[in-house]
């Protein structure tokens, strides 16, 4: 039978002291600005989609860590200050015609008032969610229309609930501008689809998202209180900024822009309004350190670039800007407030980025610098650069990925034994589980959780079947939980011992290439996802070739399969490959899962021939992705 979840060690109590000796809590600007600006509470009750399911619960946290100072001994006493200050949502004004609904999402929802609407920034995850935040808005300031809706940049938390705020046809018919950075659609999709399955099973480690909201559960997830489970949605942006210094005048108002590629996202954007004097540095400074490299997995993001831009944008509007607001956490107000936060941050990343290669100079691995690198006492002791999302230790490691790769420059780390192989051996060198067992469990007593996690898990992968060492692994990753500063990493040590304990679960949910998504890639990106389906060993033997004929839109493609690969051409015909003729609209259901190739078969939606054949031949060979793939065993 498993053991439940157990209380925290002595040991964890006493990191828990150790950790936060630098720390003033008794520094309650934080507390005073989250507060700021309160106008209501987010309505009570669970969001729910139209057919009953669960969508969000804006409560989740605020149930059990508002007002609680003392922080609980499962808790690191600095994360549980980040848990309070979150916990509380609801809508906030900003400043002057600027207002914030807070805590319906991971991500915050912005109205900026123009002189005859509303303009929306970063429409949350789902569209159920901005629906409510928008209600709750209208109700406290008045209906008026959407004028406008922008997209900071190119991640779900910041799109995925636009058809909440707008429809297509306001967007189609040009009433409602959308306005992305450069490159908005191609990331927006790409990260969201090539990779989507594992990304989102890494992100339920990240985002704890099947941890219970409790003191020995998930507090957050740093950036907010947790992620909705709605309907996520796409409409292509119809307005793009495409450099640094473009204005936009948006219903009275004057936008600045300044593109800042390649930071917290592959796309991503500053703006300053002048008339309200001001300034969003979007996601690339908030009240915590962020991700170089997010857990769930992702491009490694280039923290140079995040410091130069953060530094460009307080060369340019720092002198000016009255308020600091940001697309998680709460503003911050005052001229030097504004500069404080945005010098930290751009220091941070800069140290960051300057002292793995600095290390990495002296040839210190990825896993030595993360242990040697330290921020000076000025950024340790500062709120906003803490380590409740992003951590030093991760990021140091992306950093050097980003320049040097995965290999650390030894030979004996070139090709190591693949993990189920190697436990198998370190099990048998250390003379069987039962010995790694009791000298694992004398570690644990001396509060060795970190070598308990790692030696234990060679006996879970050599006998997953092994219930004392999946126990002893659970009760490990629990207490580096426990200790942990950061939520993605207190998520991670947790989800993964609650599998440990009750093993992989399975629920139904939906792929990430939403219909939405589908609709907004190109066809190369088609034919990219398809090809990344492709299973070569059972297709290496095939040469196919196919004509496309994309009736519905004019366009023609060419598919070659080969060598186990597929292939793609926008060019001319290959006029000996057979042809099918298919709507995008097709192609899009077949792609989202929506329809089957038979059930198209069988509606007359194509037509029986070579082509066809060719095609079937095509998507027998396309792989399937099972979401609840094990993590924590083999």
């Amino acid at each position: 039978m498993s053991i439940d979840r157990k209380g925290a060690t002595d040991f964890t109590r006493e990191a828990h002291v150790h950790s936060v000796r630098c720390l003033d809590f008794e520094d309650e600007t934080s507390f005073e600005e989250a507060s700021r600006g309160f106008i209501a509470p987010n309505p009570e009750g669970q969001v729910l989609a139209e057919d009953g399911q669960f969508v969000f619960d804006p409560a989740r946290i605020s149930s059990f860590a508002s007002g609680q100072p003392e922080p609980p001994e499962t808790v690191n006493p600095s994360l549980w200050r980040n848990a309070r200050l979150t916990a509380d949502g609801g809508l906030f004004e900003v400043c002057d015609r600027i207002y914030q609904v807070r805590n319906m999402d991971i991500s915050n929802i912005t109205f900026i008032e123009g002189d005859t609407g509303v303009i929306v920034v970063d429409p949350l995850i789902s569209a159920e969610v901005a629906r409510a935040a928008l209600n709750l808005y209208f109700e406290h300031r008045g209906e008026k229309p959407v004028v406008a809706v922008i997209h900071s940049h190119s991640h779900v938390d910041h799109f995925g609930g636009v058809r909440g705020v707008v429809t297509q046809e306001e967007v189609d018919s040009g009433k409602v501008p959308i306005i992305a950075p450069e490159g908005f659609l191609e990331a927006a999709v790409s990260e969201n689809v090539a990779a989507g399955n594992v990304m989102t099973r890494r992100a339920m480690y990240q985002f704890g998202i099947l941890l219970p909201p409790d003191p020995q559960g998930t507090v957050g997830c740093g950036l907010g209180i947790g992620t909705s489970l709605g309907t996520i949605t796409l409409i292509p942006p119809t307005d793009s900024i495409t450099r640094t210094g473009e204005t936009r005048e948006i219903d009275g108002l004057t936008f600045e822009f300044m593109l800042t590629p390649d930071t917290e996202a592959p796309a991503e954007m500053h703006w300053y309004i002048p008339e309200l004097r001001a300034l969003t540095a979007a996601e690339n400074c908030t009240h915590t350190m962020h991700n170089t490299y997010p857990i769930r997995g992702a491009q490694v993001r280039d923290p140079l670039a995040w410091s130069m831009y953060l530094n460009d944008t307080i060369d340019r509007w720092a002198e000016d800007a009255d308020v600091l607001y940001a697309m998680h956490h709460w503003p911050v107000w005052g001229g030097e407030r504004v500069r404080e936060m945005l010098e930290k941050a751009r220091d941070a990343y800069r140290f960051i980025h300057d002292e793995t290669l600095r290390l990495a100079n002296h040839g210190l691995t990825p896993r030595e610098i993360a242990e040697e690198v330290e921020f000076p006492d000025s950024l340790a002791k500062h709120w906003s650069v803490r380590s409740y999302y992003g951590t030093i230790s991760h990021n140091v490691k992306a950093t050097y990925t980003r320049y040097l790769g995965w290999y650390d420059g030894n030979p004996a780390n070139l090709e190591p034994l693949v993990p189920v192989e190697s436990a198998a051996r370190y099990v048998e060198f250390m003379g069987g589980a039962e010995s790694v067992l009791e000298k694992a469990r004398e570690s644990f007593e001396r509060g060795e959780y970190r070598w308990v996690a790692e030696v234990v898990g060679h006996v879970v992968f050599n006998d997953p079947a092994n219930q004392e060492a999946r126990e002893l692994q659970a009760d490990a990753f629990e207490q580096l939980g426990y200790q942990s500063e950061s939520t993605t990493w207190r998520n991670a040590y947790l989800m993964g011992a609650q599998e440990l304990r009750h093993g992989t679960p399975s629920y139904p949910i939906g792929s990430t290439a939403s219909v939405d998504a589908v609709k907004a890639m190109t066809l190369p990106m088609i034919f990219n996802f398809f090809a990344i389906k492709i299973h070569g060993v059972t297709a290496a033997d095939l040469e196919l070739d196919l004509n496309l004929d994309i009736t519905d839109t004019g366009e023609r493609a060419v598919l070659r399969l080969s060598n186990g690969t597929l292939s793609h051409s926008l060019v001319d015909w290959d006029e000996d490959a057979p042809v099918l003729a298919i709507t995008r609209d097709l192609l899009n259901r077949l792609v989202g899962n929506e329809v089957t190739l038979e059930e198209a078969v069988e509606a007359g939606e194509l037509e029986s021939g070579p082509g066809l054949d060719v095609f079937r031949q095509v998507g027998e060979h396309l792989d399937e992705f099972d979401l609840w793939f094990p993590i924590i065993e083999p």
